[in-house]
């Protein structure tokens, strides 16, 4: 029997794509579409999904649950969303970024009857870049993270960035000081994060989701870099959660323990 699914944010960039990879996948089956801002709209006319379900304003207008709800909203309308699965036993795959340490305590303690995964990347390619990024941590003296983004994206830096750092910062807590001592223009060198590591967020038009993780010590470097050309680049991940969710039980932060990373 295929995983039935719905997609909060249905209507918006990152959720008609969704809509599209889960429609396309035979394990898959869309039940479910949520998002005020097309309420009553059908899903065919809105994101070329050829079926025949109407959009849902909220997700207490759906007259069936599906068993895993997507999520790619804003971080509000993530926060309700998250609850809402718990709350109704739907596992929930969550693209939503900025949540709090104490939001991902709430969840924890919110999901009991269900699953929840909360990734600041479904793409394979971010996966595997912050596993070999943290691999990499322990045999570089300094280290810095540019991120670079599309010009409509509000949060900097990127909930990739600050992943790839903290776990690189777990890796290794020997890292060389900051030598400047003068910031000609403020921020130039970037904001601060775990371990001291520099992290620099680019928003410029013509990106879409890149990063570069580059480390250095005596004589040599190396750079990591990941590149998502299109938001297609995150469904195999997001396809994959939905498929893998109910074997993975609480809530799990990040894709790699569903690649046994």
């Amino acid at each position: 029997m295929p995983v039935s699914v719905g997609v909060f944010g249905a209507a918006g960039r990152m959720g008609a794509t969704v809509c599209l990879a889960v429609a396309a996948d035979p394990e898959l089956e869309l039940t479910a579409a949520v998002d005020p801002g097309a309420a009553g709209e059908k899903l065919r006319t809105i994101t070329g999904v050829d079926s025949d379900l109407e959009i849902a304003g909220k997700a207490a207008h759906l007259s069936s649950l599906p068993q895993v709800m997507v999520d790619f909203t804003h971080l509000e309308a993530g926060r309700q969303n998250v609850a809402w699965c718990a709350d109704q036993g739907v596992h929930a795959v969550v693209g939503t970024t900025g949540f709090s340490d104490a939001d991902l305590l709430s969840f924890g303690a919110a999901f009991t009857r269900s699953n929840c995964l909360i990734a600041p990347n479904f793409a394979i390619s971010a996966i595997l870049m912050m596993r070999f990024a943290e691999l990499a941590a322990p045999w570089f003296d300094t280290a810095e993270v540019l991120e670079y983004h599309h010009d409509a994206k509000v949060d900097s830096p990127s909930g990739t960035a600050l992943r790839t750092i903290e776990r690189m910062a777990a890796a290794s807590g020997e890292w060389a000081p900051d030598p400047t001592t003068t910031e000609v223009v403020a921020g130039a060198r970037g904001g601060v994060g775990p371990g001291g590591i520099r992290v620099h967020a680019i928003r410029m038009r013509g990106m879409v989701a890149h990063q570069e993780v580059v480390l250095g010590s005596t004589g040599q470097s190396l750079t990591i870099r990941q590149d998502s050309y299109d938001r297609s680049s995150f469904m195999p991940g997001v396809v994959l959660a939905c498929k893998k969710i109910a074997d993975h039980p609480g809530v799990v932060v990040g894709l790699d323990e569903y690649l046994d990373l």
